[in-house]
C-alpha cells in the first residue's frame, strides 16, 4: 500500500484505494501523458463550489452502480439517462462512481454524464495520484473528491493545491474532528462530512451537526450519506450545511427527479 496512506480506518478503505491504483495503473498505459494533457485543455471547467452556494440547500445527486455495503443498486446502468433525471429534478450537481471494482464505476461514465447535462460534475474515487486530477478534468470533470482517511498529510495538501492549479474544485471528505482540522488545514475549500462509519457502515446524522462549529462559513459544507427523506434534508440544512450529497435514495428511487425536487422544498 504504501507510504501514501495514513489512518486507514480499516481494511474496507484499504482495498477500495488498492484497487483504484491497479486499475490506475491500466488506464495509465491507455492513455499517454500528452494525449491527457491535449484532454484538460480542451475541457473549460464549470464553478462547482458555486453551484452548491444557493439559497435554498443544494443537491449533489449521485450515481452509481452498485457499492460494497449494499450490491446492485441498478441492473440497468445509464449514466445519461441518470443525468437527465437528475438535471430535471433540479440537482445543483452530479457525482459520478468512478471506481470500478467496488461501485462499476469508470472515468467513462464522466463523459456520457457530461455529454448529457451543463451540470458541474464530481469525480468520486479514491484518489491518491496527481493523474486522477488532471484525468478528471480531461473527462469533464469539475472536481473531485479526496478522502482525508485515505492520504498522508502531506500529499493531502499536494493534491489539494493542484486540483486549485488544474482549475477544478476539491470536495475534502472527513469522518471525524481530526480530519476536519487536517483538511481545513490542507487549504480545502469544501469539505464533505461523510456520516457513514467504514468501520461498521453506521450511520450518524449527528456528525454535520457537531463538525459545523469547526468550519468556516466561508468553505463549502456538504453532508453526506445516509439522507434519505425531506426531513433529512431538513435536518442538514439547520445544521449548516451547504449541501447534500444523495445517491442510494435517488439510484433507488422510480422518480429520482420528484425526489430532488421533495429534499429541496
Amino acid at each position: 500500500m504504501g507510504q501514501n496512506l495514513a489512518g486507514v480506518i480499516d481494511d474496507v478503505l484499504s482495498r477500495l484505494v488498492l484497487e483504484a491504483r491497479q486499475d490506475l495503473q491500466r488506464r495509465r498505459y491507455l492513455m499517454g501523458s500528452d494525449q491527457l494533457e491535449l484532454a484538460v485543455a480542451a475541457y473549460e471547467p464549470k464553478d462547482f463550489l458555486g453551484a452548491l452556494r444557493r439559497p435554498a440547500l443544494a443537491v449533489i445527486a449521485e450515481m452509481k452502480q452498485r457499492t460494497p455495503s449494499m450490491g446492485v443498486l441498478a441492473e440497468d446502468y445509464h449514466p445519461a439517462d441518470i443525468a437527465h433525471a437528475y438535471s430535471d429534478g433540479g440537482a445543483a450537481a452530479i457525482s459520478v462512481l468512478t471506481h470500478m471494482a467496488g461501485f462499476g464505476g469508470r472515468p467513462e461514465h464522466i463523459r456520457m454524464v457530461r455529454a448529457a447535462t451543463q451540470l458541474p460534475i464530481l469525480r468520486k474515487d479514491f484518489v491518491t495520484d496527481p493523474y486522477e486530477v488532471a484525468e478528471a478534468r480531461a473527462c469533464g470533470a469539475d472536481a473531485v473528491l479526496l478522502i482525508v482517511a485515505a492520504l498522508e498529510r502531506a500529499l493531502l495538501r499536494d493534491l489539494v493545491a493542484l486540483t486549485k492549479s488544474r482549475g477544478i474544485a476539491a470536495l475534502v471528505e472527513v469522518h471525524d474532528e481530526d480530519e476536519t482540522a487536517t483538511a481545513l488545514e490542507a487549504g480545502a475549500q469544501a469539505i464533505g462530512v461523510n456520516h457513514r462509519n467504514l468501520r461498521d457502515f453506521s450511520v450518524d446524522l449527528g456528525l454535520t451537526e457537531r463538525l459545523r462549529k469547526m468550519v468556516p462559513k466561508s468553505v463549502v459544507l456538504v453532508a453526506e450519506s445516509g439522507i434519505h427523506t425531506p426531513a433529512d434534508a431538513r435536518r442538514m440544512r439547520e445544521a449548516g450545511a451547504d449541501a447534500i450529497l444523495v445517491g442510494e435514495a435517488l439510484m433507488r428511487s422510480a422518480d429520482p427527479a420528484a425526489q430532488i425536487r421533495e429534499l429541496t422544498a
